[in-house]
């Protein structure tokens, strides 16, 4: 993956000047941290991505082996796969529909429930999940680019942003 070239200055910070130049003083601040978090997460999910393309899964597909993973049976219901992951059901659909036809999850009946379908990780699968987290620790989520007091302080402050957005 090639970096761009650098900047000879921020960008962000030249449009909050231009924000406060034009007028728009009272937005001037969140406009800065919105467009710094929209980088920012552009610049995560390329290092997330360079990993995951090697074990040939997108993030949202790496989230649904990490979710079977964790759970206690190795198998969730559809639904509940998207209420977790927060995502459409018909994300949901998607992600297990490639899954599937990479031999990582299959899909089965539910045993107490007619209308739900269960995904269940089979081996591959979880094998794939193991050696993923493990790449993903060492090269991106062990050093995220910023110090640990920095991580502290932006898992609260996201958390705080998610919580007004109704998130949890």
């Amino acid at each position: 993956m090639s970096t761009p070239d650098r900047l000879p200055m921020d960008p962000i910070a030249e449009a909050r000047r231009q924000w406060i130049a034009h007028g728009w003083i009272d937005a001037a601040a969140g406009m800065a941290a919105v467009t710094s978090l929209m980088r920012a997460q552009q610049i995560v999910l390329a290092r997330v991505e360079t990993v995951l393309r090697r074990h040939g899964v997108t993030f949202a597909r790496y989230e649904a082996l990490m979710l079977l993973h964790f759970s206690r049976t190795g198998a969730l219901p559809m639904a509940t796969i998207g209420a977790r992951l927060q995502v459409h059901p018909t994300s949901v659909t998607n992600a297990v529909d490639r899954l599937e036809a990479a031999g990582l999850v299959r899909r089965t009946s539910h045993p107490t429930d007619r209308r739900a379908t269960l995904v269940e990780l089979l081996d591959p699968g979880r094998e794939l999940a193991v050696k993923a987290t493990q790449e993903l620790n060492e090269e991106v989520f062990s050093a995220p680019g910023i110090s640990p007091a920095a991580v502290t302080l932006l898992v609260a402050v996201l958390t705080e942003m998610r919580r007004s957005a109704g998130d949890f």
